[in-house]
């Protein structure tokens, strides 16, 4: 019985946890992660400007592509409040870090973009994001280094529209 009553306790405790996780908005913290030469670096403009984050496991690169190349389009991020780039989750690919850093680096010279690499789910883990394996992850902090926007996987309608009104009160 009491066995049983510990089990139920430990139980309903991680999924408070759990749950306590998602709640958003939540302070967040700047972290170091990897520049694609593999050299320290933070988070670019931390406390300064709001930020759009592509968390993007690179084994599934393309879930999501036609919302970033929609949202590439239609500049509707596009604002000085706002900056955006993104996170490899290289911990969670088949792939080799030293392969996945190259490749972005390729893709990087083409399109410009800022991409960081994250080899230890540091960012995850100091987010407490759950589990970001096989999953694209879009995130937007605001200066205030509050996480308001989390969405994991392939994102719905639905959440292509939280989204687009979100960036509204950023812009």
């Amino acid at each position: 019985m009491k066995m049983k009553l510990i089990l139920t306790l430990a139980a309903f405790t991680l999924t408070v946890t759990a749950l306590g996780a998602q709640e958003l908005p939540r302070k967040v913290t700047d972290v170091e992660l990897l520049d694609l030469n593999g050299q320290p670096a933070t988070l670019p403009y931390f406390g300064e400007k709001n930020l759009m984050i592509f968390y993007v496991d690179p084994d599934r690169h393309k879930q999501n592509h036609e919302f970033t190349v929609e949202l590439e389009e239609n500049h509707r991020a596009e604002s000085p409040e706002i900056f955006g780039f993104g996170v490899i989750n290289s911990k969670d690919s088949m792939f080799p870090n030293g392969i996945i850093r190259n490749m972005a680096r390729k893709r990087t010279e083409k399109n410009g973009a800022l991409v960081l690499a994250d080899q230890g789910r540091v960012l995850s883990t100091a987010w407490e994001l759950g589990d970001c394996n096989n999953q694209f992850v879009l995130l937007f902090v605001n200066k205030q280094g509050e996480l308001v926007f989390m969405r994991k996987g392939v994102l719905t309608d639905e959440d292509k529209a939280a989204f687009y009104e979100l960036l509204e009160q950023y812009k």
